[in-house]
């Protein structure tokens, strides 16, 4: 994910290397990022920051009336598909001769002469939660992103790109006091620094939200919230709101029929001992969203459990509204888990070009699944495919998956099939029907594992994509 290391250590006190992941296939890990919280500078006053909310409402599929374009008609449709909640930032790529020096005050200094002199263009990237919205707008989806963005030449990239995806923007300074009107924030930048050596390290300067002025809920972000289909949200949202903005972002949805998708991500294990507020936020998310989404380590840190089938089902008992438990296992596949089935997905075989961005475009084909209704095992294989055709680029942003790319992966259905594990990550589980797609003939049938032939789920699955493929080239 595009923020990967953005505010990962809350309280860290030096900058020290990380271990670089584990490289796939021979290719390169995803490079890391550093977080210089945004900087604030005066503006004219409240009604300036009022201005700057109706801005970013003009920046929006086809122009349209702000009041429209925010994701709700008058007449209360909902007519967006996907809202993301926070995370909209600018990815600065870098090399640098060495990494930010281990003392705060050194390291701060020199992060701020890094960001003193905006690098060229080329350099940027649009990140964060912009890898999923513009992954689901190429799957035909409308999309909506709820956070802040400034007026500075970061801000007016980063819309620019958003409303060439057709993807609106919704920002977040209204219901702010006086006081924090004042200040304009500027946008949230994410420096991705590697040195020669392909090392990098972490820094972290707040200990605080980065938009900590945000208080309540804007109205605005209510009413987009409530004509979407679902809210997105994951664990960076954190380090960007407090805890009762989010936890108020979820009941707001819910009182709105709204399906709440959360992906605690790498931020869930180190929340789960957080604050009592950041606990319980998660707990919160954790219980009453319809849909999780996790990695097989990220179930384990949640639940103890090493087993992800069970663990998603221990994280489905707990739910009170959870209708669905994803779990990715990378280059091995995926896992949906609810209250009586068990689907199973094995990846497919692709040369690995960059993992950066892939869960994200993942997410949103299972957006795509869960608004089309389509069976467990669709849903996944196109999220497989989707996840992969982000792999084979280098880079997240605007170069996640092509919608061209993602069919030629379903065409091919060469998939990365190991039956020894899905048996045995099924094994004991008696009492839900499991389905496994597969690429092979099978002999024989048990009454409680069915393998879904890839070619019929490909069948189901193209005509759709190719639907939104033409619809797509009309447009254009």
């Amino acid at each position: 994910m595009a923020l990967q290391a953005l505010n990962p250590h809350r309280h860290a006190a030096a900058v020290s290397p990380a271990p670089s992941p584990v490289p796939r296939r021979g290719h390169p890990p995803p490079q890391p990022l550093l977080h210089l919280p945004p900087r604030r500078r005066l503006a004219a006053g409240a009604p300036a920051a009022r201005r700057r909310c109706r801005r970013l409402g003009s920046h929006q599929r086809g122009q349209e009336a702000w009041g429209t374009a925010r994701g709700g008609g008058e007449d209360g449709r909902k007519d967006t598909d996907l809202a993301t909640l926070g995370n909209l930032c600018v990815d600065v790529v870098l090399s640098v001769p060495q990494l930010p020096p281990a003392p705060w005050e050194e390291r701060k200094a020199y992060m701020e002469r890094l960001a003193a002199s905006p690098p060229d263009q080329k350099f940027w990237e649009a990140g964060g939660n912009c890898n999923l919205a513009f992954a689901a707008a190429r799957l035909g989806l409308s999309c909506s992103t709820l956070g802040h963005v400034g007026e500075e030449i970061y801000g007016k990239f980063l819309l620019d790109v958003l409303q060439v995806e057709g993807i609106s923007v919704v920002g977040m300074l209204e219901n702010t006091n006086a006081a924090a009107c004042r200040q304009a924030y500027e946008t949230l930048l994410c420096w991705v620094l590697v040195d020669p050596f392909q090392k990098h390290g972490f820094a972290d300067f707040s200990e605080e939200p980065a938009f900590n002025w945000i208080r309540k809920l804007p109205a605005d972000i209510r009413t987009a919230i409530h004509h979407s289909k679902i809210l997105f949200c994951n664990g960076y949202a954190f380090d960007e709101f407090f805890p009762d903005v989010i936890a108020s972002s979820i009941d707001c949805a819910i009182d709105s029929g709204t399906a709440v998708f959360f992906d605690p991500g790498p931020r869930g294990k180190s929340l789960l001992h957080g604050t009592l507020d950041e606990q319980r936020t998660l707990e919160h998310a954790l219980r009453l969203s319809d849909v999780l989404l996790l990695t097989s380590d990220e179930a384990e840190a949640l639940t103890n459990i090493r087993n992800p089938v069970q663990a998603g089902q221990e994280l489905l008992k707990r739910g009170i509204r959870t209708k669905q438990v994803v779990i990715k296992m990378g280059s091995k596949g995926s896992i949906m888990v609810t209250k009586n089935t068990i689907s199973c997905a094995p990846a497919f075989k692709i040369d690995v070009l960059d993992t950066v961005g892939c869960g994200d475009s993942f997410t949103a084909a299972i957006a795509f699944g869960f608004l089309h209704d389509l069976p467990a095992v669709n849903t996944l294989t196109l999220a497989n495919a989707v996840g992969a055709a982000t792999a084979t680029c280098c880079g997240a942003g605007r170069n996640v998956a092509r919608l061209d790319k993602v069919l030629q992966l379903l065409r091919e259905a060469d998939l990365n099939e190991e039956d020894t594990l899905w048996t045995e990550l099924i094994e004991g589980n008696s009492l839900c029907m499991v389905s496994i797609l597969s690429g092979m003939a099978r002999n024989g049938f048990s009454e409680q594992i069915v393998h879904v032939p890839v070619t019929k789920v490909v069948s189901d699955l193209l005509p759709m994509l190719e639907a939104v493929l033409e619809r797509s080239a009309v447009q254009a």
